[in-house]
């Protein structure tokens, strides 16, 4: 890990506003896919910046939007001060020998077809770089300082392993002597003896060429060991952001927390609660209008008049909404009305035994329990829409219906949650380390 650069008046990488939608690909249409949704970030010269979260959350299209291998819909993305989002095809392409990308498949990124010196040759061909011998010149050097012999030069991608695959790609990154590279899960696909050589050539490489990282990974123990900075991602969205240690100590945001809760401990009696995350992430096309983590979250604020509930008589609400919600997707998409009109509905269990096994083993407030019966007989007659409403009406709160700011939690570091608001305090398990 580099040192933490201090002059952030000066960064070499601004995103600002980032939006990446994908159009519907329903033959009746629909609403487009949020991939990136309202990004903001800052990367300092020399510092390696890690994006963190789920599968799906949009990790990898952030850092293609950013290459411009993407096309953005809104924000900006700024350069050393060059808005890259405006420039043109030209200006684009001669811009690309200061930004590469290391892909997380070293299999499928390289052309099995062409041979060892060609790949890593290529950038250099296409940008006109230098004179033929000076091109084979820098290929061979490039193998040599990732750790491959000269003789590599002609061979082809399968004769090599895995690792020396990963180098390859690195090597050929690393042609057009770039300032920035975005490693999209470069040692995901790898085994962890492999990672760990690989992690340390980045790291070697970065101090030798004086490189700044976007490190995209999945693998928290991975984004520790060589980050400086981490920004947690969730449904488009960044959650939180900060020094990397800091953050890993003290998490400040409630789905931060529950992503490091999950990391394996040697001692598992010894380490704090696992915090188990309810059903799955929303549809990216459909995210909730409030945080985006409100469907999940167990830290969720609770109207006044809910506060004597158990944590586990709000879960089985929760859990209810969820089940009211799936029910009335399945009622809502075109397909789905063309399957119930054909008498082909998915089989689903009835709403009374719903009701049953999540309402009957605890006593709830008279005004909780007839909503619930009230709902139900909705959902008997057919009134999906309305019965999702009527939960909505008794239960929703300040989580779903408003999209939280970004706070300064600690110097440094910022999260994206309802809870740091004054009004709303905090509950005593979420302050806990």
């Amino acid at each position: 890990m580099t040192e933490q650069n201090d002059e952030q008046d000066d960064p070499l990488v601004v995103v600002d506003g980032l939006r990446t939608y994908y159009g519907s690909e329903r033959l009746l249409g629909g609403e487009p896919v949020k991939a990136v949704d309202g990004v903001s970030f800052e990367i300092a010269r020399g510092e390696t910046f890690g994006i963190v979260g789920e599968s799906g959350c949009g990790k990898t299209t952030l850092g293609r939007s950013i290459l411009r291998l993407e096309d953005a819909d809104s924000g900006t993305v700024e350069f050393d001060g060059t808005d890259l989002l405006s420039l043109g095809r030209r200006d684009l392409k001669a811009w690309r020998r200061n930004a590469q990308m290391v892909y997380q498949n070293p299999t499928s990124s390289i052309n099995e077809r062409m041979t060892v010196g060609r790949i890593v040759r290529e950038p250099l061909d296409i940008h006109d770089w230098g004179m033929p011998h000076d091109r084979r010149n820098r290929v061979s050097e490039l193998l040599d300082r990732v750790g491959l012999q000269p003789e590599h030069y002609h061979r082809y991608p399968h004769q090599f392993s895995g690792g020396q695959r990963q180098r390859i790609g690195i090597a050929r990154a690393l042609a057009l002597e770039p300032d920035f590279i975005v490693l999209d899960e470069p040692v995901s696909a790898l085994d962890v003896s492999v990672q760990a050589k690989i992690l340390n050539l980045l790291l070697d490489l970065q101090d030798e060429y004086d490189l700044t990282y976007l490190l995209i990974a999945h693998d928290l123990s991975v984004v520790r060991h060589i980050c400086d900075r981490v920004g947690v991602m969730y449904l488009g969205k960044l959650m939180e952001v900060g020094p990397t240690e800091q953050l890993f100590r003290s998490p400040s945001n409630p789905y931060t927390r529950a992503l490091l809760s999950a990391i394996p401990q040697p001692d598992p009696d010894a380490g704090a609660d696992r915090i188990t995350l309810r059903g799955t992430p929303p549809s990216p096309r459909n995210p909730p209008t409030g945080c985006v983590f409100s469907t999940r979250c167990p830290f969720k604020i609770r109207r006044e008049e809910h506060e004597s509930l158990t944590t586990e008589q709000w879960d089985s609400i929760e859990e209810f909404r969820d089940v009211l919600r799936e029910r009335e997707k399945l009622r809502t998409t075109p397909l789905q009305r063309v399957k119930a009109r054909l008498g082909r509905e998915p089989p689903v269990t009835p709403i009374e035994e719903v009701v049953s096994e999540l309402f009957e083993l605890s006593t709830y407030p008279e005004s909780v329990q007839e909503t619930v019966d009230q709902t139900a007989t909705l959902v008997v007659e057919g009134e999906f829409t309305a019965a999702r409403e009527l939960l909505e009406e008794t239960f929703s709160t300040v989580c779903e219906h408003e999209r939280p700011d970004q706070h300064q939690v600690a110097d440094g570091q910022a999260s994206r949650c309802h809870r740091h608001l004054s009004e709303y305090e905090e509950p005593r398990e979420f302050l806990s380390e």
